[in-house]
């Protein structure tokens, strides 16, 4: 397991004082979970974000988000992204 140091403003140390408090957590563990948690939300954010441009499938976002295709189409539907090509849409609409 690597080792992270890094320098914070006293602020932010005495928010996660407060945190480790509230959290009956020591240091390393707290600091674990706060950067687990902001990596997982940057995950889902960068898929939601490449989704939106057209850059990735919904699978492959949901991939990326370390989500289940079910879980984050919930997402995309919260984020009023919308994943279906129009003109996809359109030739299937046409077909029938």
């Amino acid at each position: 397991m690597g080792t992270i140091s890094a320098r914070v403003p006293d602020e932010l140390e005495a928010e996660l004082e407060a945190y480790l408090d509230e959290e009956n957590l020591d240091r390393s563990t707290a600091v674990r979970k706060l950067l687990t948690e902001g990596l997982d939300e940057w995950r889902r954010e960068r898929a939601l974000d490449q989704l939106e441009a057209g850059h990735i499938t919904i699978s492959a976002a949901a991939e990326q988000a370390g989500l289940s295709v079910w879980e984050f189409t919930q997402l995309a539907k919260e984020r009023d992204i919308t994943w279906v090509d129009s003109d996809h849409l359109d030739g299937d609409l046409d077909a029938l």
